[in-house]
């Protein structure tokens, strides 16, 4: 079949986009590069991503470190988080790559010992994104630049509790963290919202705060 990624480049593959990423052959299939670029599978289509710039990434370590900092604190804080690991969407057939991964210590510690490649939406407790120029629309609500179903609904379709969406559009820069989640119509229910510059308060099951003081929106003339 002829399938089309973000790159814009057309080319045969010998099975489906899903299958493909889920036996790791994808990504060498569209020669990709070994350089932090992600292939994902976003309602059935191939969406490539370059590797994110530093202050997205150090945004990323700022919200790890503040989990681990509560490890520190309170040796029963219950959550781990991993970067950058594959979820299999399997029942519609999506493979996301977030930017952070949480889960329960005893769900997580299951995982290493099974070493299982790709964590599936009952794993997890959280999902973290940040955006980046390239593919925000991707990971907010479908609207004007992307209509289809976003990895917004694809979260709430698998019911991951909590999604954690960074936006760091110079006309958006906020924090939002989306709950209940709906089966039936691939939407969150609820949702709160924080500026940049405002201190995040996760609630329980997380009950954290993270400063989002340093954060700072991308900027326009390039990235």
């Amino acid at each position: 079949m002829s399938i089309v990624a973000t790159s814009h480049h057309y080319r045969e593959l010998p099975d489906t986009p899903y299958n493909l990423w889920m036996r790791d052959e994808l990504a060498d299939l569209l020669e990709l590069p070994h350089d932090g670029t992600r292939a994902e599978i976003i309602d059935g289509e191939i969406v490539v991503s370059p590797g994110p710039d530093i202050a997205h990434n150090f945004i990323v370590q700022d919200i790890w470190h503040a989990f681990s900092a509560a490890r520190v604190v309170d040796a029963s804080f219950p959550w781990r988080c991993v970067a950058t690991q594959d979820v299999n969407l399997s029942e519609i057939h999506d493979g996301y790559i977030p930017d952070l991964c949480f889960l329960r210590q005893e769900t997580a510690a299951g995982i290493r010992r099974a070493q299982i490649k790709k964590a599936l939406p009952e794993h997890l407790g959280l999902v973290l994104e940040v955006t980046s120029p390239t593919n925000a629309s991707d990971d907010r609500l479908p609207g004007k630049r992307r209509a289809k179903p976003t990895k917004w609904n694809g979260y709430a379709r698998a019911c991951i509790p909590y999604y954690l969406l960074v936006d760091r559009d110079p006309e958006v820069a906020q924090v939002t963290l989306y709950s209940e989640p709906e089966f039936a119509v691939w939407e969150y229910k609820e949702s709160t919202s924080w500026a940049f510059g405002e201190t995040i308060a996760l609630p329980e099951p997380f009950a954290l705060e993270i400063p989002t003081d340093e954060w700072e929106p991308w900027l326009r003339h390039g990235f």
